[in-house]
């Protein structure tokens, strides 16, 4: 076998393979034997057919295809063994040359080559500081309260409107000479007072009322409201309250707490673990902003050409990821492109494309550093126990635990997923370095 090798952009390689005559020969029996096999030829049996029929009756061009057919996979194995070729892709035959000799042109993406200037080795970035504090826990607690306040109606015709307080109301907004605005009539409106959805000074005006109560409140809205029509209008508003209903918010037993994250705390150890929720996000954050920092000055000494193929692949799976996502928030990728004016292909090349190139660039860069300083990567069984120990935190049902455990053992895929993980984080870290 003869082969002319030709390096073409975007990590693309030409294959110019002549076979010799011998070898070609092999596969046509091949290809001979497969058409006896399966032919059916009125008048012959089959195993029982000659080659001479076989070539009257399908022609000596079809059985030059089959021999073409059984023989590129052999063809192709050999080619990418004599000249080291890792591709990423199937092979695109480009032209057949010649069938005697047999002469094929072949295109195959081969994994990008990666060149780094050894000025990567200088980078320094400072590390951001994650902190936690006493106001962010308390917002946490506020939005479960929030979540999970129930409304019971007050019966007392002596119950007056308080902030908190859901009140069911009729109103109608009207300009300076009494005319009716548009889009402000409402009826049997449920609203709760301090949620902030209507227009500022409206919900305070309601506090103080009493079931049945009927009020005039003067509202001036805001210069930068969203709605045009209605900035620095003066209007006033009628307001009818229909019914009241005082809320009851819950309280954190541990009864409750084991209901919210499967483990039976006191409210401190809620707000410990609360704390701790808050820092792993905002550590995870803070990681994703550092990574694209790094990412950001490796490109400046990185030479990589991703090809299309690889790149197309990436694509579809960031596109996947992103309909799951939509999926869980029942929103149908489709009816979101329909809002944005955009087709798919429009969606793909807009959105899709630099988050799949980036992610490409980020990991096949980080993986060269592996191969060229394989030290940093290193994963101590120390902190191989300690993360395991960390996921495992977070799970108290026995049979959770004891899958976790029978997971993350040397030998299971999911212990070398991990250990993969955390060999990148600490190569990742050694770019950074805290403030001082």
């Amino acid at each position: 076998m003869k082969i002319e090798r030709k390096d073409l952009e975007k990590s693309v390689v030409e294959l110019t393979i002549e076979v010799e005559t011998k070898s070609v020969a092999k596969f046509r029996k091949k290809a001979i034997a497969y058409l006896k096999d399966n032919a059916d030829i009125k008048g012959f049996r089959k195993w029982h057919i000659s080659e001479e029929v076989i070539l009257k009756h399908y022609w000596e061009e079809y059985v030059a295809q089959m021999t073409i057919d059984f023989s590129i996979d052999s063809i192709y194995r050999e080619a990418l063994k004599k000249e080291k070729i890792m591709p990423v892709a199937q092979w695109e035959i480009k032209e057949i040359i010649s069938q005697d000799p047999l002469i094929i042109k072949m295109e195959v993406e081969i994994f990008p080559t990666i060149e780094i200037d050894a000025k990567y080795k200088k980078i320094s970035l400072t590390k951001k500081e994650v902190k936690v504090a006493k106001k962010e826990v308390d917002q946490a607690i506020s939005d479960i309260e929030t979540k999970f306040t129930s409304f019971v109606e007050a019966t007392d015709t002596k119950a007056k409107v308080e902030m908190w307080d859901r009140v069911t109301i009729d109103t109608q907004g009207f300009d300076k000479k009494w005319a009716p605005l548009e889009n402000t009539d409402m009826k049997e409106y449920p609203l709760v007072l301090g949620s902030w959805m209507l227009v500022p000074g409206f919900e305070e005006g309601l506090v103080g009322s009493k079931n049945g109560d009927e009020k005039k409140l003067p509202i001036e809205f805001p210069k930068d409201y969203h709605n045009a029509d209605f900035a620095w209008k003066d209007t006033e508003f009628t307001v009818t309250i229909k019914k009241i209903e005082k809320a009851q918010k819950p309280e954190f037993t541990p009864e409750f707490i084991e209901q919210l994250r499967g483990k039976k705390l006191d409210f401190d150890g809620f707000k410990d673990l609360l704390k701790q929720e808050i820092f792993d996000t905002k550590d995870a954050n803070s990681r994703m902003e550092e990574e694209s920092e790094l990412i950001d000055e490796l490109l400046k000494l990185t030479k990589l050409e991703i090809g299309d193929k690889m790149l197309g692949e990436q694509m579809k799976k960031v596109f996947e990821e992103i309909k799951q996502n939509m999926a869980q928030d029942n929103i149908k990728m489709w009816d979101y492109l329909e809002s944005l004016k955009m087709s798919e292909e429009q969606y793909m090349d807009t959105n899709v494309k630099p988050v799949a190139l980036r992610r490409l660039q980020w990991e096949l860069i980080l993986h060269k550093i592996w191969e060229l300083e394989p030290k940093k990567v290193e994963v101590s069984d120390e902190e191989m126990n300690t993360e395991i120990d960390r996921i495992k935190s977070g799970f108290q049902n026995p049979e959770v635990l004891e899958r976790l455990e029978k997971l993350y053992t040397p030998e299971n895929n999911y212990y070398q997923e991990l250990k993969t993980r955390l060999g990148f984080r600490n190569l990742i870290e050694t770019f950074f370095s805290k403030k001082k």
